[in-house]
């Protein structure tokens, strides 16, 4: 523990020693990153400038999202501070928060819930495709709960244009991007089409297309410890597992997805609405078994979704409101889990809704806010032999405010909300389950500022009260499930979670360089979490949801600074570094908690080409829960090269990564299935992107 922890200090005090040199630097030439720096965060309510923000902030758009893209939300953002992933397979990969995922983490398509059940299980995919997104924005801490008492781990936001925010200077626009990745064979495709069809009126076409073939790995599937068991197994079948290598069995798929739009847009309205069809069928990696008496399945899902959504904002010229924003959806979804015969096992049915209304104060004398309300409505119903869950109905409603104060030096900030939540589950015999319905209300606040102690240069602190409502999957589980090929077990006596945290950011940039550092801590009362529990039933390791007392701390810093300028070229030293750790207090470690992790790059910029090499060291993972493998570290190295072959303003950018050079055995410990679905191989990318 000391070792890893005083691997992260030094680290920060390199970079901020850097930083603080680049600060006397006479170059007065800003390179992306400085731009980036100063990005306007929308998620945060109020659309304040990233570094005003008493919480960890990232965000994703233009070359950096065209280089980090890949077929899911969680794996394109890896590399984000604070960010890991689930890692179910290269097509089931939802983003972890500074060790939180599942419940605890809300993703969110231009505001508004995804309407899927990713949140139920980690082998169920996010049904948000990050083919047509403009920006992905990530809001870690306490802000991101106006979101939500289950954004208690944050916010990943997907912006996407399928509602026109604007109307094209041309009588039509086009947007178009096209994707190889070598890997999994992987082939993609998106165009989106806005035309103006009066002088305020925008219509939106745009549709993606994703197909793969099995992944390709740096080596064996199973781990060195699973191997050893194999091959000691007097069961040939068993015995052949030890030598699966290079291959990521049943973990090919394709999705394909379309939508149209409207907006009606004035100087001071924006009303639309927008349609989309969703449909993937992708295979989950196999947990092979070990056992001759249990057979392990080969599900493949097939999902498909129909989804509506609507937006309106008004901005007054004057009065005590500058805006009335209004968000809301709804959506129908539907997966099969199929098995490698073609039956359907199991059927999981969702509809879901929300409405999200703000009202936005306008500044005077430096004070300016917020307040709105949501409601949220999702049913799940489940049908099939291997249904794990009774039909569940949850309604939530909440009101939240966020109230800021800008003195110049000291800037203030307060937010709260009220959440009533309503979980009701109907009589099941099939899993031992009666008409149950629990009623939670939960009350969440935060309160920080931040000083500029020098120019350039932001201490805050952040300190937060939160209560999150119990899921009904955490409240009722109980049954086999075969995506993740566990029994999960809930509990229908669950309390309110609990939390207080306390946060402390330090943000600086200016001509050259950057840097955006968090340490946060949180004391959790009635903690929920899933662990296995060494038995096994239905031929499956149970998986039991428990409720104790937890703590949480970590810290994690990004950072920039311009090393060189040779012409018209900016060399830049970049670096990410995270850590989080988790104990239940007297009872160890939790489970799937990320290891630290350090990612430096070095970035070469021009107007017309941009070249990075970056190297990713994640540590091995040997503090663990019972029952848990422990992880080994590994070390990737990556490179991309970014060309606007036709000048900077042509509208056409090629990308070429390379991911993984060295084609090295990676195993996410946050992963349920780490042990036998490790990382993308080494894998070499083509993107194309057009503009005109």
């Amino acid at each position: 523990m000391s070792r890893r922890v005083s691997l992260l200090l030094a680290t920060t005090l390199l970079i901020s020693t850097q930083t603080a040199l680049a600060q006397e630097a006479p170059d007065q030439s800003h390179g992306d990153h400085d731009e980036g720096s100063g990005e306007i965060v929308v998620t945060a309510l109020l659309g304040r400038n990233q570094s005003d923000l008493l919480a960890g902030t990232s965000v994703v758009s233009g070359d950096d999202l065209a280089r980090e893209l890949k077929p899911t939300i969680g794996e394109t953002l890896s590399h984000q501070p604070g960010v890991s992933a689930t890692s179910f397979g290269p097509n089931a990969s939802r983003p972890v928060l500074r060790g939180f995922q599942g419940e605890r983490v809300r993703v969110l398509a231009d505001g508004i819930g995804s309407f899927d059940v990713s949140n139920t299980s980690v082998d169920h995919a996010v049904v948000i495709n990050p083919l047509t997104a403009d920006r992905i924005e990530v809001l870690r801490g306490p802000s991101a709960l106006l979101f939500g008492s289950s954004a208690i781990g944050g916010v990943v936001n997907v912006i996407d244009s399928r509602i026109p925010r604007k109307i094209p200077d041309e009588a039509i626009h086009v947007d178009a991007l096209a994707t190889y990745g070598s890997a999994a064979n992987e082939r993609s495709g998106g165009v989106r089409v806005d035309v103006p069809i009066a002088e305020k009126l925008v219509l939106h076409l745009d549709g993606s297309y994703i197909k793969t073939d099995d992944l390709e790995i740096g080596g064996h599937v199973l781990t060195p410890a699973l191997r050893g068991q194999a091959a000691a197994s007097s069961d040939p079948a068993i015995a052949a597992l030890a030598d699966l290598k290079d291959t990521l069995p049943n973990s090919a798929g394709r999705t394909w997805e379309i939508a149209g739009g409207a907006a009606y847009i004035t100087s001071n309205v924006n009303l639309g609405f927008s349609a989309s069809r969703y449909d993937s069928l992708y295979g989950v990696p196999i947990r092979f078994s070990l056992d001759p008496a249990v057979m392990a399945e080969s599900v493949r899902l097939d999902v498909k979704q129909t989804r509506l959504d609507a937006r309106a904002e008004y901005s007054p010229a004057s009065g005590f409101f500058e805006g009335v924003r209004f968000r809301g959806g709804y959506a129908d979804y539907r997966h099969n889990e199929v098995a490698e015969d073609g039956a359907i096992n199991t059927t999981f049915n969702s509809t879901g809704g929300e409405a999200r209304l703000e009202l936005v104060q306008r500044e005077r004398n430096g004070w300016k806010g917020a307040i709105g309300g949501q409601y949220v409505l999702r049913k799940v119903d489940i049908v099939g032999a291997e249904k794990f869950l009774p039909a569940i109905k949850t309604q939530q409603f909440g009101l939240f405010t966020v109230q800021s104060v800008d003195l110049g030096t000291i800037r203030a900030e307060a937010g709260g909300r009220i959440e009533h939540a309503s979980v009701s589950a109907k009589a099941d015999a099939a899993i031992g389950n009666p008409d149950t319905r629990r009623s939670f209300t939960s009350y969440s606040g935060s309160l920080g500022a931040s000083v500029e102690f020098t120019h350039g240069w932001r201490l805050g602190r952040n300190s937060s009260y939160t209560e999150r409502a119990p899921s009904g999957e955490e409240l009722f589980a109980n049954g086999p499930h075969a995506g993740t090929q566990a029994f999960e077990v809930g509990d229908a006596a669950f309390a309110k979670e609990k939390s207080k945290g306390l946060e402390a950011t330090l943000h600086g940039s200016g001509d050259g360089y950057s840097l955006s550092a968090s340490v946060y801590y949180s004391w959790f009362n009635g903690f929920i979490y899933e662990t296995p529990t060494g038995k096994s039933q239905d031929d499956l390791p149970v998986f039991q949801s428990r409720q104790a007392n937890a703590h949480h701390y970590g810290a994690e810093i990004e950072a920039s600074v311009r090393v060189a300028t040779i012409g018209a070229v900016k060399l830049n030293l970049d670096g990410v570094g995270d850590f989080t750790r988790a104990t239940i207090r007297g009872g160890g470690p939790l489970p799937r908690i990320p290891a630290l992790r350090l990612l430096g790059g070095l970035e070469a910029q021009s107007d017309t080409i941009t070249g990075r090499v970056e190297v990713e060291w994640v540590d091995g993972q040997d503090r663990i829960a019972a029952f848990e493998t422990p992880t080994k570290s590994y070390t990737m190295v990556n490179g991309s090269l970014a060309i606007k072959p036709f000048g900077a303003d042509s509208g056409i950018d090629v990308t070429l990564s390379a991911n993984n050079i060295f084609d090295v055995v990676a195993r996410r410990h946050a992963s349920f299935l780490k042990d036998y679905a490790p990382l993308s191989g080494r894998d070499i990318r083509v993107g194309v992107r057009f503009a005109f």
